[in-house]
């Protein structure tokens, strides 16, 4: 199809090619490179910033045992996930992703409602994602208060005002400097990777905690019946720190050389957080002294009590944090990013009510303005929860793991499901080969049991505020999207066209 943007904005041959293919028309540009798209990956899930920021979920279901043995599952998990999501990427590098996928590869009958789903809680996912970057970046703003003035009293309004703050600057980041952004992305995956040297003075200045404590000493705060639940229940902040690498796929039609740049990008990202976060996990594991003592820190960080424990200092304290809070507001950016491209994609196939509105790319710059700006009115509003109710808004995280695992489940099962057929994925420039099978099998196997306990609450006996109330609003989102689907979606939702669909399998020789 006739692009819409200058041709030296249009990509390689190979783009020009996949869109024709697609039957798309390059509409935005194509201005992220290789180093760009792995900053904005890396930078985005934040792995080793999110690892010391949800310490106080994983020290109590779990303690330094279970966070480290966590960590480990986790990254094998997720290191089998991502390379399945890596090699449909190359296949079909658009930044629909997941939805157009599912539709492609599933079964006839069921494709157009599997792959509506899908979309429905692929944009939840990120839309929620981006207030939670933003309210985490913030509360450990509000954390630094507390211990530095000791007048100060923790205000839920306060956190929300540092989200709302977030969020307009990330939408600054996303329009009026969009043509720097791969620029500012490139250079800030330095800061991301750099930054990890926060955590050197507690192997010089804490004291250690032996080995068989830290690798066996496992911690049951929530009541659980057994060590081995309480370890999962606490696996959920852990997988944390490494989801949402599917954004390099929704940037996809912004990226040069798209099916060859997104899976690389996407599994040098992996990678290089995992091993970061594991050297982080590792300090800290050794070095954070009294579990009950810190998770009873006033801040309500642990890392923020274990920086102050271990320098002494008001001043190392605010700058190692201050390397935190900067890391995971450069997240909320590519996270804003990553919602808007999602949400666009989505209304170009007609998935969301006022498509018409949301689908365009606006000039001069080819942005999907209109998917950016709902982006952030979305995130205002979540933010206001926080003002009525906590347990509000933790339910909307764990909404955004849930729906994102669910959109990875579907999308790997349906690519199984082809393979237990005998059929292969059509050859691509990154392809998993006769390894692909028990790669999609084994993470099915991760992500199943990670996803049921993603709803699970963190102690045994929850009262209203302790519940974990995202299992309703997950179930909402499904019931909502399906009856949307039945009585409006289906006359309207336009899934892959039916030519290209045909021409994949076809390629695929199913």
């Amino acid at each position: 199809m006739k692009a819409a943007v200058e041709e030296k904005w249009t990509g390689t041959q190979e783009d020009k090619h996949d869109m024709e293919k697609l039957q798309l028309a390059q509409v935005v540009r194509r201005n992220f490179g290789r180093i760009a798209m792995f900053g904005f990956a890396s930078t985005l899930i934040c792995t080793w910033e999110i690892v010391l920021g949800a310490l106080s979920l994983s020290l109590s279901n779990g303690g330094t045992a279970g966070l480290f043995w966590n960590y480990i599952i986790v990254v094998v998990g997720f290191g089998l996930v991502y390379s399945s999501i890596a090699e449909l990427g190359s296949v079909i590098p658009t930044s629909g992703g997941q939805y157009y996928w599912v539709s492609v590869l599933a079964p006839r009958k069921y494709h157009k409602y599997l792959s509506y789903v899908t979309g429905w809680l692929c944009a939840t996912a990120w839309q929620t994602g981006i207030s939670s970057s933003a309210f985490l970046a913030g509360t450990i703003i509000q954390g630094l208060f507390v211990l530095n003035l000791p007048d100060y009293q923790f205000k839920a309004y306060h956190g929300t005002l540092l989200v709302i703050g977030l969020a307009f600057f990330a939408i600054v980041f996303n329009t009026i400097l969009a043509k720097k952004l791969p620029l500012i992305e490139g250079l800030l995956v330095f800061l991301h990777i750099l930054g990890v040297v926060i955590v050197i003075p507690l192997w010089v200045l804490a004291p250690r905690r032996d080995a068989h404590s830290v690798f066996l000493d496992f911690t049951n705060n929530g009541g659980w019946s057994t060590n081995g639940l309480s370890m999962m229940v606490g696996m959920l902040p852990v997988a944390l720190s490494l989801l949402g690498l599917d954004c390099s796929v929704h940037m996809a039609e912004e990226t040069k050389d798209s099916s060859r740049t997104l899976p690389v990008s996407l599994m040098l990202g992996f990678v290089v957080n995992a091993l970061l976060g594991f050297f982080v996990l590792i300090t800290v594991v050794f070095t954070l002294g009294d579990i009950e003592t810190i998770l009873a820190t006033p801040t309500g960080y642990p890392f923020i009590q274990i920086f102050y424990n271990t320098t002494k200092s008001l001043t190392g304290t605010n700058i190692m944090s201050a390397v935190m809070i900067i890391n995971l507001t450069a997240s909320s950016i590519a996270v804003l990013a990553t919602a808007s491209r999602q949400l666009w994609a989505f209304a170009r196939n007609k998935g969301v009510p006022f498509s018409s509105v949301l689908a365009p790319a606006i000039l001069p710059h080819q942005l999907p303005l209109n998917a950016l700006f709902v982006s952030l009115v979305i995130t205002i509003l979540l933010s206001l929860i926080n003002i009525g109710s906590s347990a509000a808004l933790n339910a909307i995280f764990s909404l955004n793991t849930g729906s994102l695992l669910t959109s990875y489940m579907i999308t790997i099962g349906c690519t199984l499901f082809r393979r237990l057929q005998g059929h292969e994925l059509p050859q691509a420039r990154w392809s998993l080969g006769r390894w692909g099978l028990p790669i999609n099998i084994g993470a099915m196997c991760y992500l199943v049991p990670v996803y049921i306990f993603s709803f699970f609450p963190g102690v045994v006996n929850p009262t209203p505020v302790t519940m974990n109330w995202g299992i309703v609003m997950y179930g909402g989102v499904i019931i909502f999207s399906t009856s949307y689907y039945i009585f409006i979606g289906r006359f309207h939702y336009q899934p892959p066209k039916e030519q290209v669909r045909g021409e994949f399998l076809k390629e695929a020789g199913l």
